[in-house]
């Protein structure tokens, strides 16, 4: 292969990659990571990270970690998934991309590893992140898992630092049916001696985390409901909280650019990382803080939360996929101030159709649409869904044809949604 797109094709083609074809590609096994990465001289055991798992909100709290080490003065390494628009997002130093020139030097030295091996697409992406951190020197890097955690291809640091996010229900068929079945392979990042932070305070599965914790004596950290967060003004583009801990200000007006609800309910658990990473030799001041909240986004490329597109019609899109993120998302929008909710909307076949689509509010308009990987649920199929619920709807090719269409019937006080899927989201113009 002679070109960054005949990389990419080789990749897409060669290797089973779950987020084109999903469970198939899911592989319960680290033999092919760890063989990976002893043939690259195994670079993950040079690296400094934080290793961040959880159902929701874990790829907002590794992109604003990220942005608050790189604002303390720490080349940052930062490794999450999927891609929106191009591959080259999966893997930053200090907010930049990979190169298109680096990923096919990585294909083709090795090339032949990749066919002896036959690792799954995610499996090869962790290889090329843990090399190219290793070879940048980065500092610290940031490191989401795929899926899980226990089995996790990323599973294989040792890092400074473990953050569970909160748990619930995605995925099933792949982590388990209940919370607790959930929560135990998500605890499976929690390594010997190494300090964990629990996001949220979720009474049901904590035990999981502290039996775990407690049987290889890694310090636990579950103290979010200490935190109080106080709003005190909203734009599309910031909210401003005064944080107390422990009944004591700690931080006042700390602005964030990442707006959404959930990502509210994340904040406790990034800071609880920052103060953890402080008390064991790492140095984040305040003042990193503030900045890295503020600028998240600009930061790190982070895109799909809550995001304002556009206005008069007010225009947002947001990757929620699942029950939880779903749930919280419609609350938020039903807040806004609008004349009439339009939702663009397509999923992929692996979620929870009946109890998402029964969650989906009967006085908004339905905009029906699917992206163009093979996990995506069929348009038609999903009207039989919507028709069932009672919900008007339309349908749409593509989603750009969806979000034109809905933008002739709106009034410039109508709010736009894009949601249900990353894929849809992804695949919006301009993004």
């Amino acid at each position: 292969m002679h070109t960054y797109q005949e990389c990419l094709d080789y990749l897409y083609s060669r290797l089973p990659m779950f987020q084109r074809i999903g469970k198939a590609a899911y592989k319960k096994d680290l033999t092919n990571t760890l063989n990976f990465l002893e043939k690259l001289g195994n670079p993950h055991r040079h690296l400094k990270s934080i290793h961040i798992a959880g159902t929701n909100g874990k790829g907002s709290s590794a992109h604003a970690l990220a942005a608050i080490l790189q604002k303390a003065g720490y080349k940052t390494g930062l490794y999450t998934s999927p891609h929106l628009k191009n591959f080259t997002e999966r893997i930053r130093i200090d907010g930049k991309e990979i190169s298109e020139e680096q990923v096919l030097k990585f294909v083709q030295l090795n090339q032949h590893i990749i066919e002896d091996i036959e690792p799954s697409f995610f499996e090869t992406t962790v290889a090329m992140a843990f090399e190219h951190f290793h070879l940048e020197k980065v500092d610290i890097a940031v490191v989401e898992t795929g899926l899980g955690g226990r089995l996790d291809s990323t599973n294989v640091l040792t890092p400074e630092l473990s953050l569970i996010t909160n748990i619930g229900y995605d995925h099933m068929d792949m982590l388990g049916e209940t919370l607790e079945e959930i929560a135990s392979e998500k605890a499976g990042i929690i390594k010997e001696n190494i300090p964990v932070v629990i996001a949220r305070d979720q009474k049901e599965i904590n035990r999981i985390f502290m039996t775990k914790a407690e049987s290889l004596s890694a310090p636990l950290h579950n103290d979010s409901s200490l935190y109080r967060l106080t709003e005190n003004s909203t734009s599309g583009f910031y909210r401003s909280f005064d944080i107390n801990y422990r009944n004591n200000l700690i931080i006042s007006e700390l602005k964030t650019d990442i707006v959404s609800d959930y990502f509210r309910d994340n904040i406790p658990g990034v800071l609880s990382s920052v103060r953890v990473l402080n008390e064991t030799g790492w140095s984040v001041s305040q003042d990193a803080i503030k900045k890295g909240f503020s600028d998240i986004r600009s930061s790190t490329g982070l895109k799909g939360r809550f995001q304002l597109i556009s206005e008069r019609p007010t225009l947002i899109a947001d990757i929620s996929h699942n029950l939880e993120g779903l749930t919280r998302l419609l609350s938020q929008i039903e807040r806004m101030s609008k004349r009439k909710l339009r939702i663009i909307f397509g999923m992929v076949r692996d979620k929870g159709i009946h109890e998402i689509v029964s969650l989906l509010p009967t006085d908004a308009v339905y905009y029906l649409t699917q992206s163009h990987v093979p996990r995506a649920l069929p348009v038609s199929e999903l009207e039989e869904y919507f028709s069932r619920y009672g919900l008007q709807s339309s349908s749409f090719a593509d989603v750009n044809e969806a979000i034109n269409h809905a933008k002739t019937e709106a009034d410039e006080t109508d709010v736009i949604l894009v949601t249900g899927s990353t894929f849809v989201v992804a695949e919006i113009d301009g993004l």
